[in-house]
């Protein structure tokens, strides 16, 4: 086995000898690329933001923006990053290195003041930067009004085809975010020239099996699945990760550590999205990113769910597998895929099974995957529910933590409700169907009688309890008013006209 090693800068570099739970943020700073921040260790604020090379959409080649707090440094064994630091082109010796288009666009538009989150977000900034339909929106539009982005009509997209959605993930506190939106509605397109954008037109590098093993813990990546479940047979202690994005928190905030981590985010069996005539298929560790890229809006709950789902830099990472994996009863795709009437279909070395998501929890982070078994993908019955919405409850519009989130899918025919799916997520030990709401609803008329009387039932379901994020009462009269929000919605009425 090959000795594991990361190119950084175009530089390649050994892994060894730091120890496996080392994440990537430590690995570059303990290199002297200082650049990278760590400001919560959580993912939250992306001040430790660096961009890697992985399979594209639309090129072969994406630069994506990720948190490298949360990132073991063993898991990009084989690939390629750049650091904010790269992002400059080197001059003539003694000369200063020219800066890159977005770190322009920052400094002259005062994008930065004490320095501390401007690189996190100069290479947030650079993956949308180097988005290549982005770029041909920005071609398109060369002659709007780039310097303020008043020439677009929507406030989160400049007229360079710019999504502010990309800056989600990235906090300032103390510049504001107006001259940052300015230097990001001002950028242009890629030159022909730029060695960045030239790169996305080769192959990112194939995953690389990983055995790194230093004083007695371990990072594993199997080849193939079929390795990755015997070596789950064989080693009951192997925490499990794809995007790290759960397990990176526990290791940085709780100090865990693990003797062995089985990584499975490569795994080409586990990376693959069918739609079939009756179902669609989702591999387990395909990114949200990269879901919500390939499905383009064909599934709308998803279409919905994915842009309140954390921020771009966690669902360049997170999976639907890591998320379901967990177990947790505020994973965000649990109550929509519950109302998807998904199913999870389990591998482990002796065969696979297909458990029903409602039959899946079992507990608090329980579940009915049994020890030597993973999630190898999501299945969504077709045809969809024609009726469809995601509501999140936090406290923060964006990368926040649920209250109480409510996936709605319902089927509506001649004002008729012929069949009502309802995911909760927040309000009890486990994500769960509001079942009562459902049979409330189901053969009834779509109108303000219904809708009350099954809002008050859908306020009574789960367990909804007082904690930091929210009060009870205040989660039993979210679960009300989502309902009543909805019908509003599908009517084009305003909630007055429900009755309160």
């Amino acid at each position: 086995m090959v000795a594991a090693r990361i190119t950084v800068n175009g530089k390649e570099a050994p892994i060894s000898p730091v120890a496996p739970h080392t994440t990537v943020l430590d690995f570059l700073r303990e290199r002297g690329l200082t650049g990278t921040k760590e400001g919560c260790a959580e993912g939250e604020c992306g001040a430790c933001s660096i961009l890697v090379a992985r399979p594209g959409v639309d090129k072969p080649t994406d630069w994506v923006a990720v948190n490298a707090c949360l990132v073991p440094v063993a898991a990009l064994d084989g690939q390629e990053v750049v650091t904010s630091e790269g992002l400059a082109t080197a001059g003539e010796p003694g000369t200063a290195p020219t800066l890159h288009p977005v770190q322009e666009e920052m400094a002259v538009r005062g994008g930065s003041q004490c320095g501390y989150c401007t690189p996190g977000f100069v290479c947030s900034m650079a993956a949308e930067y180097y988005r290549p339909d982005r770029c041909a929106n920005a071609k398109a539009n060369a002659n709007s009004d780039s310097d303020s982005g008043h020439g677009s009509a929507d406030p989160e997209h400049g007229p360079n085809g710019f999504d502010l959605h990309a800056l989600s993930g990235n906090l300032c506190r103390c510049t504001g975010y107006r001259p940052i939106r300015d230097a990001a509605f001002a950028v242009g397109a890629p030159t022909e020239d730029d060695p960045l954008a030239r790169r996305r037109e080769r192959p990112a590098p194939e995953p690389v099996a990983t055995a790194y093993v230093r004083d007695e813990a371990a990072f594993l990546r199997p080849g193939t699945l079929a390795e990755a479940l015997r070596l789950l047979r064989e080693r009951a202690d192997a925490v499990v990760v794809a995007g790290s994005t759960d397990w990176g928190v526990e290791v940085n905030i709780r100090s865990r550590r693990a003797n062995c981590v089985v990584a499975v985010d490569r795994l080409p069996e586990l990376r693959q999205l069918n739609i079939g005539s009756d179902h669609v298929e989702i591999g387990a560790a395909m990114t949200l990113t990269e879901i919500e890229r390939r499905l383009d809006g064909s599934v709308p709950l998803l279409a919905g769910l994915f842009p309140q789902f954390a921020s771009r830099l966690v669902r360049n990472s997170a999976t639907l597998g890591g998320n379901l994996g967990t177990g947790s009863p505020i994973g965000d795709s649990a109550p929509a895929l519950l109302a998807l009437e998904a199913s999870v279909v389990l591998a482990a070395a002796d065969g696979e099974r297909e458990v029903p998501l409602c039959d899946y929890f079992t507990g608090y982070r329980q579940s009915v995957r049994r020890p030597g078994e993973l999630i190898r993908a999501v299945r969504i019955p077709l045809p969809l529910s024609p009726v469809t919405a995601f509501h999140k409850i936090a406290k923060r519009r964006f990368d926040d933590i649920s209250s109480v989130a409510v996936a709605f899918a319902l089927d509506i025919e001649d004002g008729t409700v012929r069949t009502a799916r309802i995911g909760l997520g927040g309000v009890s030990a486990t994500p769960i169907r509001a079942l009562a709401t459902e049979r409330a609803l189901e053969g009834e008329p779509w109108a303000p009688r219904t809708v009350e009387a099954a809002a008050r039932v859908l306020q009574a379901e789960g367990t909804p309890m007082d904690d930091h994020r929210a009060s009870a009462a205040y989660r039993c009269a979210m679960l009300r008013q989502s309902l009543l929000k909805l019908y509003a919605q599908t009517t084009e009425q305003t909630t007055e006209a429900v009755p309160s």
